[in-house]
């Protein structure tokens, strides 16, 4: 609904308001950097709980020590952002237009927005780890609903000023962080009243290595992935900004297929090796990983051959089409493949074993943060583009071959070949050739429905070797079996 509505917001409050709400949206991700690695600790520690890795008593006190941290960092974080708006609306954003008072007042609400729903994130972590995935999906449907659905109304009929939009989003953040925090202390298991859960730092030290890797690859992960839009927040005018965050939004809507898949899978597989099932884990992967191929690769296919096409029928703005389409390409085709190259950190998650993860992720940081800064200063836009589909395609020819070795041998080329490389490749010989060969409506409708009636023929290409192969699979596992019993 954020992808979809986005015409809306653009033609309401404009180009460069709408590009406070893409400077908000970077915000909310460099703030994370402040995680520490406690919201997936979080989940982590839930999902072995409920394993029985973990006594009640025992998660019940690292809880309430997350809780103390997670208010602290809140309130620090969140404090820094609010009192530094006016230098960031004077000296940081390109404003031409909009009165500085009211981009102040704007980004002093972003800091107490971005506060509620980073508290937000280790209930969230909470809920997921207990594998409470139903509620957690219609609870996150009810609040995007009135994030990006229930806001227009109030931009049509009562004001399209930043300021009422962003208003509009802080009591939105309230009601969430508050649903999250009920549901939570509704999973908590209970504990006597001689069991005092007093704040302090001993729980946390038996995770503290978990975490602090997950930190440390989290920061990296921020750094590599948003410092583009961070440097080009400071050279782009703030309504070109907002066109490239469109654009960055569109792209990046491809994770939102992938993340309820990782949500689901990561606490069922931590599940699986706490009992030792590593066969069903290794099951599970396989089977995700199909699953993304079939749902993600498709509309990556539909955006990185079709991207003009894509934005001229979701807007109708030959301004903003021109000025990032390539870039969506770019973007759209490095993120279709980060959906597929996220899966090793998910196998080493459930392992609760980072250490990999951590070489891996200094090796990148080093090689690949210089590069996407230097792109964006001295090409803009598409220079980040191609140092983003670079990064992308590194990571996944280099990397993840070797996390397979380490913790599922003998893995990698079956799970490449048959899991991703065979259900993707008609598809995507399909999308080549229409690249080339079809003549689009200049109707907007039209031309929607054509691109909808492409992705569903990409995405039936890709679903029937898919299924096929996950169904000799299984006959491969029963002669195992079979073979094993004999």
């Amino acid at each position: 609904m954020g992808v979809v509505l986005v015409p809306l917001y653009l033609k309401y409050m404009g180009a460069e308001a709408y590009g406070l709400v893409g400077f908000y949206a970077m915000l909310q991700r460099w703030f994370n950097v402040l995680d520490m690695g406690l919201t997936p600790t979080m989940a982590h520690q839930t999902a072995r709980f409920h394993g029985g890795g973990l006594s009640a008593l025992d998660y019940r006190r690292l809880v309430r020590t997350l809780e103390g941290i997670f208010f602290a960092v809140a309130l620090f974080g969140g404090g820094l952002l609010f009192l530094s708006a006016h230098w960031v609306g004077g000296h940081w954003l390109k404003v031409r237009s909009l009165p500085l008072s009211e981009v102040a007042l704007c980004l002093q609400m972003i800091a107490i927005i971005v506060a509620l729903r980073w508290m937000g994130g280790l209930y969230r972590g909470a809920v997921t780890g207990a594998e409470r995935q139903v509620w957690l999906s219609v609870f996150t449907s009810l609040v995007a609903t009135l994030r990006f659905v229930a806001v227009v109304p109030v931009l049509v009929y009562v004001s399209a000023a930043p300021t009422v939009f962003f208003g509009f989003q802080l009591g939105t953040a309230v009601f969430e962080t508050v649903g999250l925090m009920w549901m939570t202390g509704r999973l908590l298991p209970q504990v006597t009243h001689s069991q005092k859960l007093t704040w302090d730092w001993t729980p946390l030290k038996p995770v503290l290595g978990f975490a602090l890797t997950i930190a440390f690859t989290s920061t990296v992960w921020v750094f590599v992935t948003q410092s583009d839009q961070l440097v080009l927040s400071k050279l782009l005018p703030l309504a070109d900004y907002g066109y490239f965050t469109a654009a960055i939004l569109v792209a990046s809507g491809l994770m939102i297929v992938s993340g309820p898949v990782s949500n689901a899978i990561m606490p069922r597989m931590t599940n699986l090796e706490a009992r030792g099932d590593h066969t069903q884990l290794i099951a599970i992967y396989r089977q995700a990983t199909q699953l993304i191929v079939v749902t993600a690769i498709p509309a990556t296919l539909v955006l990185t051959f079709f991207p003009r096409q894509v934005l001229w029928a979701w807007t109708g703005d030959t301004v903003l089409v021109d000025k990032v389409a390539s870039v969506l390409r770019l973007y759209a085709l490095g993120y279709g493949i980060l959906t597929v190259g996220a899966f090793p950190y998910y196998l080493q998650y459930a392992k609760s074993n980072l250490r990999l993860h951590l070489v891996g992720n200094i090796f990148f940081a080093v090689l690949l943060i210089p590069s996407i800064v230097w792109s964006a200063i001295h090409y803009g836009m598409i220079g980040t583009g191609w140092a983003w589909l670079a990064s992308n395609i590194i990571y996944f020819l280099l990397w993840t071959p070797l996390v397979h070795r380490r913790f599922a041998p003998g893995l990698h080329w079956d799970w490449t070949w048959r899991d991703v490389a065979r259900p993707s490749a008609p598809a995507l010989l399909v999308a080549a050739v229409a690249a080339w060969l079809v003549a689009w409506s200049p109707n907007r409708t039209w031309l929607a429905i054509e691109l909808a009636i492409a992705g569903v023929v990409f995405m039936a290409l890709t679903y029937w070797p898919a299924d096929r192969l996950a169904f000799f699979h299984r006959l491969d596992t029963l002669r195992r079996a079979k073979r094993d019993v004999a």
